[in-house]
Formats: C-alpha cells, structure tokens, sequence
C-alpha cells in the first residue's frame, strides 16, 4: 500500500439533490449501494484526486489497522487512489482523533477506530476533545462481540456458576483488560454493575498479555475482543457467554450474556470511518457506497473472520445512532463507576 503523504486538493462537486435525499434515507449497506445515482458521477469527478489518508490511532498489527488496510487495499481500486494508512497510536485514540480534527475538511483524511473514540474517551480524558462536534461518523466498517472467556481450571461451567462463586467470596476473583478506559474494561465493568458482583480488575498493556495470563491461570477470567478464539476451541480457555444481543455467528452455542441471567451488557466493539466534521457530504457518501462495496467481497470477509470481525455497514446515520445509544450507556457506566483517566 502507497505510503506518500497526501496533498492539496479542490473540493468535491455537489451531487444532484435528488440523489443526495435518497442516500440520506438510507439506513445500511443496501441503501449505500443503491442511491447515488448522477450525484455520485459528479462527486467523482472531482474527487478524489490524490491520495487519501486514513489515520489509525493503534499501532501496525492490531485489529483496526489491519480493517483499515484490508478494507483500504479494494478501496484503492475503485477509487483510484492510493490509500496511505498513517499509524498514530496513543492515548485511547485520542492522539488519532485530535489528529484528524485539525485536518482539511477536503475528503482527503479519515480516521479508521473503535467507537470508544467518541463513545467513551470524552467521559475518560480530562480535558477532553469534542469529537460529537468535531468528526462525524461517514460508515461502520464491522462489528466484534466481546467473549466471557474464563481460565480453565476455574470451577464453573456458565455465567451463574462464575456468579454464585464470586458472590461467595467478594473481591477474590478478578478478571483482566486490555488496560484502563479499554471496551474490555468498561465491559467487564458493566458486567460487574449489572451482575451486582465484586471482583478485582486488574489492567493489562493490550489484550494479548491478558489473554496469557488467563491461560497460565494468574487471573479468573476476561472480556476477550476476539483474540484468544483457537485457545477456547482447542480447550485451553473456557467461553462463558457472549456480549451483544444476539449469539455470535463463530460461537453459536454459547449464550449471551442475557441468556444467562444478566441483562444489559450488550455492547461489543464497533469500528467505523470517522472524518472531519465539515468534510463535503457527497465525498461522505461515496466514501461510505465504497466501502459498503468492500465488505462484502470474498477476500474481505474471510480476513473480517480471521479477526472475529463482522463486516457490517451502517451508513453515517446509522452509525451516528449506535454511537449515540453506547455513549449514553458509557457515560452513565463511567461517571457511576468513577472511571477517570489522565
């Protein structure tokens, strides 16, 4: 993948009305792909005309640089246009975000992240961005449920045993994340809240050193993004439950959380592709009937199942409202829980 830094460039043509209304009705990829009509040509005529930049705010190797890349590799194609992957890790993603916010508005830099950049970090940075006001969300680019996944020699078998044996000796279980303000965390916080349970969190540097811990056994369990998934199939890891309000489609025995007597933790990981706020929205658009396109080819899916990842694609007015249903949960889970970072 082309690795030049971008330049200047002119603004996007308007798309016809007509077609912009249609598009704007649109709620998933089906919409995406089916109304952009004339409009479309005349956006594309103008944009884009050079390389685009997407921002990744984790380094090269995790699960959201890789979507960017998979994603950006078709994306190159029909677009035209290399798509320059530019790693700013740090901070949650915040270094990222801040990043993207000070960009042009000209259709030439987004940011590719889990929504906790704009569902979480401004309740866990003090001071912290506006991106409500400062990016707006273009497409979802898929979606990971969160896994119970408890040690192996740990004496339960399901969600209400793991229960019972933490309610029998409060705060002598404890359970690990990817560190502090991680989706991890704030999922095994809720799970906590809603369980009505006391056990220890202990924070990890990423989710990989947690997972090696609950496989030699150093703490009870964790909210796995998807990582440990041989572990649990060769039987090294016990799943408990899944986040989300529907099984996942790679473990479709195990029950949700729900299912299992504890309602209400049913956020996973979403990721999507952020921009500027006064990005021109007809660059938006075809921004998003792209990368629709994209998610559903063959080679995109089955790295998508590699990762744990569904490929799914909510338009920007979608995703704007699952973004604005998980920062409501976390806002009120972070100040209850007086969850506050540096």
């Amino acid at each position: 993948m082309n690795t030049s830094a971008p330049h200047a460039a002119t603004p996007p043509a308007r798309p016809r009305r007509a077609a912009l209304r249609a598009l704007l009705r649109s709620t998933a990829a089906a919409g995406l792909l089916a109304t952009l009509g004339s409009g479309s040509a005349l956006a594309q005529d103008a944009w884009p005309a050079k390389p685009i930049r997407f921002i990744v705010g984790f380094p090269a190797g995790g699960t959201t640089d890789i979507m960017a890349r998979v994603v950006g590799t078709p994306l190159q194609k029909a677009l035209g246009q290399p798509i320059v992957v530019d790693n700013r890790p740090g901070a949650s993603g915040n270094i990222a975000a801040s990043e993207t916010i000070r960009a042009a508005a000209d259709g030439y830099t987004f940011m590719v992240a889990p929504i906790s950049v704009q569902t979480a970090n401004p309740s866990l940075y003090k001071p912290a961005l506006n991106p409500e006001r400062d990016l707006r969300p273009v497409v979802s680019m898929g979606y990971a449920q969160l896994y119970l996944v408890a040690k192996k020699g740990l004496p339960v078998a399901n969600v209400g045993e793991l229960l019972a044996l933490a309610r029998s000796k409060p705060g002598g279980l404890s359970y690990g994340s990817g560190g502090p303000g991680t989706q991890m965390h704030l999922v095994g916080e809720l799970f906590k809240q809603q369980a009505g349970v006391d056990v220890v969190h202990v924070p990890y540097k990423g989710a990989a050193p947690a997972l090696q811990d609950v496989l030699a056994g150093q703490i009870d369990y964790y909210f796995d993004p998807a990582s440990g998934f041989g572990h649990i199939r060769e039987g090294r890891a016990k799943l408990l439950a899944v986040s989300g309000t529907q099984r996942s489609p790679f473990f479709p025995d195990a029950p949700t959380l729900t299912e299992a007597g504890v309602k209400g933790v049913e956020l996973g990981n979403w990721f999507g592709l952020f921009a500027p706020a006064r990005t021109p929205p007809a660059v938006m658009q075809r921004m998003a009937q792209e990368v629709a396109k994209a998610l559903q080819l063959p080679e995109v899916k089955s790295r998508y199942t590699e990762l744990g990842v569904e490929p799914v694609a909510q338009d920007g007015a979608a995703f704007g409202k699952t973004i604005a249903s998980e920062t409501t949960v976390l806002k009120q889970l972070i100040q209850a829980r007086g969850i506050v970072l540096d």
